[in-house]
């Protein structure tokens, strides 16, 4: 083989369930052909498409596709059979690399594309001279989604959305949404995303389309009960809210109204009409995901009498099934939350067994064993929901999202998930880049596909290779190192101490009085000291040491190295911040200095921002970190 000596130099991703070589190599030669065998070839033509695209990139051969076997034999270099019954599973396929030359079998058209992702790979990494290999190969989940947050300040342009989905697709992803509380717009509510630059109708309708080619499901995401203060806010809907007063949190902390809408109103179920009436034409998946997550202001305002006379669950579930009724009378299945519902396990029973429960939770220890066993009981189908990490922490959180990644699919598998939705969220200002994420998305991909074949899988060099397109190995190394920077520092329930470090004025953080800063600088402050900020500085220079030795072939790669490079530099700041709260004295040329690395950083991330988001949303999130700023001005 030209770029690889043995079957020991090509990681696929995912890793397919059966390998096996069978001796020998094919050449990738001119002339031959792509042939499609089936009832309706033009099925596969976007697929075979890809691996034209690809032969020609990566192995310097123009392959003409078309839909027979007449003329020589010796023609057809790579045959793509559909029919029915060739595989056992939808979406699984055979691969087979012989003297003759490639056969794709599959009984379905995901399943040839499939193939043909694994294939590529192949390519991509063997050149022009292919292994002798047999795979039979099928996943694990029929469901295997990315959630991306497009509510917490970070809206994705287009383009960058679609490439994502096309990276994505190639590592057998099949669903994907986009977690929505304001920024659809609404054409009958155009104050409420105002500022927001959000996805309009034509984007969703060039995105589903987009997906449908790659054998993605676009599922339409707006949340329907909490979260969504940013409606609430506003006169025309304030009426509708649970409360406007301060209400007690789960956390330990409190929290300003207006927060979830009042269930009891009538009103609140008219309005959620009303946006599944614009938002849904634009999708064409029959599934739909409501939301009803983290109704942490219920019965403490509106409802408070109806939760006394019938509890806490039985109020929540009754405003839940009014909004089943609604969405399976447009014949679509609701997909909902489950983190409200688990505390009321005698009321599971009463899910309508249509819906799709979906069983999240973010660290490494969540009780998806003990969870998931109570929604399979029941009958009810459920997602298993782990998380990227990489939110609330700057440069993510590695191990813990691996743990919880891999524990999702543990036991996902065991007690009979039908799907498996990664989420990559945006808390608090959605500071994380863009690629902080990739590593996530890799691991659950390997994970949700084939979990045995992907168990040890080196995520570091799976990322590096297949996310940024960089056979050093560099790029994945960074990711990877500088996501585990908080383990030298205490444990945070889903963030890092850095993080918190820049969301909380330096006076806060040395005497916090506000609820939840107390509460977070009492579990940092007995574990920090100035000498274990500057080790952890040290840490993220070595983690970063890397970056100069990227060979990545993407066109942003250049964007990539910045935004490595200033996640760093946050990370940094916050680490010389952090010394100073628990126990270094700054002087007034140290506090100048760190004016100026902020005000550097703040620009460059402005840049970064603009370079894959669309503007809205950036003005607040940067805004957090020249709060910040500003400590050391005394603006």
């Amino acid at each position: 083989m030209r770029k690889g000596d043995t079957m020991n130099d090509i990681l696929l991703l995912p890793n397919p369930r059966s390998l096996s070589l069978t001796g020998g190599e094919y050449a990738l030669a001119p002339g031959r052909r792509i042939v499609l065998q089936a009832e309706e070839p033009a099925a596969l033509l976007f697929t075979a498409q890809r691996l034209q695209a690809a032969l020609r990139r990566h192995a310097g051969v123009d392959w003409e596709i078309d839909a027979t076997a007449a003329g020589d034999p010796g023609e057809i270099g790579a045959l793509l059979r559909l029919a029915h019954g060739a595989v056992a599973h939808a979406e699984g396929y055979s691969l087979a690399i012989g003297a003759d030359g490639v056969l794709a079998e599959a009984s379905t058209p995901a399943g040839i594309f499939y193939a043909v992702c694994t294939l590529i790979q192949l390519i991509e990494q063997a050149g022009s001279q292919l292994p002798g290999l047999s795979i039979a190969d099928w996943p694990d989940f029929a469901a295997r989604g990315v959630m991306l947050d497009i509510s917490r300040n970070r809206v994705l342009t287009l383009a960058t959305t679609l490439e994502l989905i096309d990276m994505l697709a190639s590592w057998k992803i099949n669903q994907i949404q986009l977690y929505t509380e304001h920024t659809f717009a609404y054409r009958a509510h155009a104050e409420v995303w105002a500022g927001t630059s959000p996805f309009t109708g034509q984007d969703i309708l060039e995105l589903d389309a987009y997906c449908r080619q790659r054998h993605i499901e676009l599922v339409p995401n707006q949340n329907s009960f909490g979260h969504l203060h940013r409606w609430l806010r506003f006169p025309r809907y304030a009426h509708l809210a649970e409360t406007h007063e301060v209400f007690d949190t789960p956390w330990g902390s409190t929290m300003a109204g207006p927060f979830g809408l009042a269930p009891e109103d009538p009103g609140s179920l008219e309005l959620l009409r009303g946006l599944y009436d614009e938002l849904l034409p634009h999708f064409s998946s029959r599934m739909f995901n409501v939301g009803c997550d983290e109704t942490i202001d219920l019965g403490q305002g509106r409802s408070k009498e109806a939760v006394q006379e019938r509890g806490m669950g039985r109020v929540y579930l009754d405003f839940v099934q009014k909004i089943y009724a609604d969405v399976t009378a447009r014949g679509l299945t609701m997909q909902f939350w489950g983190d409200i519902i688990i505390q009321h396990p005698e009321l599971i029973p009463e899910l309508p067994k249509d819906a799709i429960a979906l069983e999240w939770g973010y660290e490494a220890n969540h009780p998806f064993a003990e969870h998931c066993p109570q929604f399979a009981a029941s009958g009810l189908s459920f997602y298993v929901c782990p998380g990227t990490a990489s939110w609330c922490s700057i440069g993510g959180r590695t191990d813990n999202a691996l743990g919880n990644l891999l524990n999702a699919a543990e036991n996902g598998l065991a007690h009979g998930a039908a799907g498996y939705l990664i989420t990559d969220w945006g808390d608090r200002g959605h500071w994380q880049s863009l690629p902080v994420s990739y590593l996530g998305f890799v691991a659950g991909a390997a994970y949700a596909w084939a979990l045995d074949a992907n168990r040890e899988l080196d995520v570091a060099r799976a990322t590096s290779l297949h996310a940024f397109r960089d056979s050093s190995g560099a790029l994945g190394r960074v990711a990877y190192d500088l996501g585990n920077i908080y383990r030298l520092m205490p444990y945070l329930h889903n963030s890092s101490v850095l993080f918190w470090i820049l969301q909380f004025p330096l006076a806060e953080l040395r005497a916090p009085n506000e609820s939840l800063a107390r509460a977070l600088v009492t579990r940092m402050a007995p574990g920090l000291t100035p000498e274990l900020f500057a080790q952890v500085s040290e840490a993220i220079n070595n983690a970063l040491a890397p970056l100069s030795q990227a060979q990545s072939s993407r066109p942003d790669a250049d964007l990539i190295r910045r935004e490595f490079a200033n996640t760093a530099r946050l990370m940094r700041h916050a680490s010389a911040r952090g010394a100073i709260v628990f126990g270094a004295e700054a002087d007034t040329d140290e506090l100048a200095a760190l004016n100026q690395e902020l005000r550097d950083g703040i620009a460059e991330y402005r840049a970064l921002w603009l370079a894959r988001c669309r503007p809205g949303g950036l003005d607040d999130s940067a805004g957090r970190l020249e709060q910040a700023r500003r400590d050391y001005t005394g603006d």
